[in-house]
């Protein structure tokens, strides 16, 4: 058996932000990864995909975007790419293509089972990320078996869909840029839209994510809001990050021919039905966008540069026609359904009393109930923005600390 003091079970972003940060503390430690570095972004994101969030919001420890588009979104392949020059300039301890098979409690630390052999580590950290598995719901297996049924981490492009018509349920950003792709490539899509961000991707003449940032509001931390577990709730932005830095919202979409309807609820063998949320959920989202631009506007009058900045778009309030409360397929000439319903997690191989009633491991700001354990990268982990990789950079020195402060503690303890 190996014997070090903290080992790091994924090699994302996450993984290796905490990596960097031991490795300034010089805390020994290993990141274990099952395939290679940032292996959900080679295998089970879609060719087309871009960052929502601008080059240079991708700050980690001791790492920033240094290249010519810094108001550019990343591809799929430069992420890859920048995760693998990030573990090569500080040269993480990273071991690649393990699969981690057991972690079980052993004396004031834990024993890690692998494929490739036994450690013993004072500190384990699970960085597997927060979009693990698709969640899809029960009933999807109600559908009859010529429905062809796809979830985002199988789905490539188009081309590998068959001939027809799909059905994309759910509407935040994953199910938008996808509906958006597929109609774009000639096939009729229907888009099943529940609780959504609306979003615009430019505001007064600047990403909006460089207001968000600007106003802190990225940084918000975990126990300063009001309602912790609503707020890890909410769904992801409605954004797109192309070259061209258009907006994606349903009124686009709906304008490009995307129909929209309501939250898919049931399904039985080739008809679908769904809820009468539509125009109450799209005119929740306008509400909130609406809130959103008065506290933009309200930061832009009281700064010194506020002549400098674009003037108030108008917002789109195009009406929403009346959505159908069911869908034959068969006669609509629907093929598949891409369910964009979202991710769980799921930590079979970690065996400590440390899970809710949803399965999600319980913690403080990263810091499991079972004491040596941490997590990494969830949604709202420490801050509104920690399952980005920008908000590594914070979140990974403060869990480092929390990690260099218990080894001090317990060495004192035993002098």
């Amino acid at each position: 058996m190996h014997y070090i003091d903290t080992i790091i079970i994924g090699g994302g972003q996450a993984g290796l932000a905490l990596s960097r940060a031991l490795t300034d503390r010089n805390v020994a430690h290993i990141v274990l990864e099952r395939g290679r570095v940032g292996e959900r972004w080679r295998s089970e994101r879609w060719d087309s995909l871009r960052l929502l969030t601008p080059r240079w919001q991708s700050r980690l420890p001791g790492f920033a975007y240094r290249g010519a588009e810094p108001d550019g979104y990343m591809t799929r392949t430069e992420v890859i790419d920048y995760l693998e020059a990030y573990a090569a300039s500080f040269d993480a301890p990273l071991r690649t293509g393990v699969t981690v098979t057991s972690v079980r409690a052993s004396g004031d630390g834990f024993v890690v089972d692998t494929d490739d052999g036994a450690w013993w580590a004072r500190n384990v950290v699970v960085a597997t990320g927060d979009c693990q598995a698709p969640l899809v719901p029960p009933w999807a297996r109600e559908l009859a078996d010529d429905v062809h049924q796809v979830v985002p981490t199988r789905y490539k492009n188009p081309s590998q869909l068959p001939d027809g018509g799909v059905l994309v349920v759910g509407a935040s950003s994953t199910g938008l840029q996808l509906a958006a792709e597929i109609h774009a490539s000639g096939r009729p899509v229907t888009l099943s839209v529940g609780r959504h961000l609306r979003l615009p991707r430019t505001y007064r003449g600047r990403d909006i994510m460089a207001w968000l940032d600007e106003m802190g509001m990225l940084d918000e931390r975990a126990d300063e809001v009001r309602d912790l577990e609503s707020s890890r709730s909410q769904p992801s932005l409605q954004l797109v990050g192309t070259p061209d830095r258009r907006t994606l919202d349903l009124r686009s979409a709906m304008a490009a021919g995307i129909r929209l309807v309501g939250r898919t609820e049931s399904a039985q063998g080739r008809v679908v039905r769904f809820g009468d949320n539509l125009t109450e959920d799209i005119v929740a989202a306008d509400l909130k966008l609406v809130r959103l631009r008065q506290r933009i506007d309200a930061h832009i009058a009281s700064s010194p540069w506020a002549h400098a900045v674009s003037g108030v778009p108008p917002i789109d309030m195009t009406d929403i026609p009346e959505a159908p409360p069911s869908l034959d397929l068969a006669r609509e000439g629907i093929a598949t359904v891409l369910w964009a319903t979202g991710f769980k997690r799921s930590y079979p191989w970690l065996h400590l009393p440390v899970f809710d009633e949803r399965g999600e491991i319980r913690h403080d700001g990263g810091v499991a109930t079972w004491p040596g354990l941490y997590v990494m990268g969830l949604r709202f982990l420490r801050r509104r923005n920690s399952s980005f990789i920008d908000g590594q950079l914070k979140d990974a020195g403060e869990i480092a600390d929390h990690m260099a402060t218990r080894r001090r503690e317990a060495d004192a303890a035993v002098a």
